[in-house]
């Protein structure tokens, strides 16, 4: 039994706690909700409410894009790529001189490890910040050599896009504001960005570092509220050209619906069921903690966490008798313990969400080789699970869980590996995959046969803000982090000249 350390809070997270609601960012301004409402954000680790919030509606979405409004005509669009890029430096100074503060507030709020937000959601966060501020200055069009007369100088802009709009989930909040934030400050747009309901704090927070870093006022407004009410103004609004959303694949289908009135662009990174295959000439020294930790980590909260498994027969029991072994070891508990290595899922509404999941695998027939109860108890704990006897019609090797729960199958198609990755992508999902195998050729072969955004061979999870990210098929479309996240936040312009 691992000894319960409890996180002294920082004085800066004590600090921004004290007072009453926490305000709406608009226009570089902390404002009360024009409606006066507010509503809880709850601690998961207690179930007890931490603070209330600001409720934005629809109007304060307007007075929003009339700020950002006013910011891009007036300040905004006069500020150099390289003040835009020594500004995005700044933000990611003052991130890191709060890296602390931010990390407790995360968890405190989301309920994920201590250990996990420090060393992972802080540190990318920083990182993604100063990767997009190297790019303020090379955002380029090009000259174009034109066959319609050698008088005609042709060339391209590629010009923001605008007021932008950003709705982001509640599984990684403070990183996944700086996924939005960074590429579409870094191109001259302005935004508009709508925390989760549930996560609302390090966005706030955040925003009191975008006020010290010095951006104009009204560059970057963020708001809380419900998505059914500020999320959907955001996007029907008629003066928001473009909305990236991260969350789940039926959110964004009505997204896709709302934004039709105005055809403004969209990109949506959403949800997964992603498979993650080992065959028997794996390293499992690598294999099998790279399996656990692509469920387990942030309680399986993760929209590419590797929730179907499937492992070949000959290795199969011995592959799952230790990771059984190891999961039913883990410290669980609330994430301000230094010592956890998985807290609770974010609200009730998911635990009992993943709690039904628990009991329909049961029903259909699989097996839970640990776990498979919820914890009763204060708090929203789903104990590490791993499911055994399960097929692949079952609903929890095709539904997308969201906790940290993994089907695990075997498979047998050493030679011609056609049918695995039949069934890998046999799936609506198709934001990621995982690959273990020594062979390089196989490999090469089946990253290339899956059909998924990314593919991890012998590894998960890894991110780095110059790759990629995004997903196939329900899996959204659009990417995030490195080049490719400029093409969203841009548009190009091509221009004629007649120097005759």
């Amino acid at each position: 039994m691992k000894k319960t350390t409890a996180v002294l809070l920082d004085s800066r997270v004590e600090a921004f706690l004290q007072g009453g609601p926490k305000k709406l960012f608009i226009g570089g301004e902390f404002v009360e909700s024009l409606s006066g409402r507010t509503f809880e954000t709850v601690n998961p680790a207690t179930g007890e409410a931490i603070i209330t919030v600001y409720e934005a509606d629809k109007e304060d979405v307007d007075r929003a894009v009339e700020a950002a409004d006013r910011a891009y005509r007036d300040a905004w669009s006069k500020v150099t790529p390289s003040e835009r890029g020594k500004m995005l430096w700044k933000l990611a100074d003052l991130i890191e001189e709060h890296a602390e503060a931010l990390a407790q507030l995360e968890t405190l709020d989301n309920g994920k490890p201590i250990q996990e937000t420090r060393h992972a959601d802080i540190p990318l966060a920083i990182d993604h910040f100063r990767y997009y501020a190297g790019w303020a200055t090379k955002i380029h069009g090009e000259v174009i050599d034109n066959s319609a007369g050698t008088s005609l100088f042709t060339y391209t802009r590629r010009e923001p896009v605008g007021i932008v709009g950003q709705i982001i989930p509640w599984n990684f909040p403070l990183l996944m504001a700086t996924w939005k934030l960074g590429a579409a400050l870094a191109t001259g747009n302005v935004v508009i960005l709508k925390s989760a309901e549930q996560t609302p704090l390090s966005a706030i927070y955040l925003a009191e570092l975008i006020q010290e870093a010095g951006f104009p006022e009204g560059v970057v407004n963020i708001i809380t509220g419900y998505g059914p009410t500020a999320g959907a103004a955001i996007v029907q609004h008629s003066r928001i050209r473009k909305v990236a959303f991260t969350g789940s694949t039926e959110v964004g289908k009505t997204i896709m619906q709302q934004a039709s009135g105005n055809l403004k662009r969209v990109s949506l990174e959403l949800g997964g069921k992603s498979p993650n295959i080992i065959f028997p000439d794996a390293d499992f020294s690598k294999a099998i903690p790279g399996a656990l930790m692509g469920i387990f980590f942030n309680q399986g909260q993760v929209c590419c966490a590797g929730s179907r498994l499937f492992v070949h027969k000959k290795v199969f029991d011995n592959v799952l008798s230790d990771m059984t072994s190891y999961a039913a070891q883990l410290k669980q508990g609330p994430g301000l313990d230094e010592s956890t290595q998985i807290g609770p899922l974010v609200s009730n509404e998911q635990f009992t969400r993943v709690s039904d999941y628990l009991q329909k695998g049961i029903e259909e027939g699989a097996n839970p080789l640990t776990g498979g109860k919820p914890v009763e108890g204060n708090g929203y704990f789903i104990p590490p699970t791993i499911f055994a006897g399960v097929e692949d019609y079952m609903s929890i090797a095709r539904e997308e869980i969201f906790g940290p729960v993994v089907a695990a199958m075997p498979f047998d198609d050493e030679e011609q590996i056609a049918d695995i990755i039949r069934r890998a992508n046999d799936s609506e999902y198709g934001l990621a995959a995982g690959v273990w195998t020594t062979d390089v050729r196989k490999a090469h072969k089946v990253a290339h046969a899956l059909e998924a955004g990314t593919v991890w061979v012998n590894c998960y999870n890894a991110l780095d803000a110059a790759v990629p990210f995004g997903g196939y098929k329900q899996s959204g479309f659009g990417r995030e982090m490195g080049s490719y996240a400029l093409e969203l936040y841009t548009q190009v312009k091509s221009i004629w000249v007649n120097l005759d």
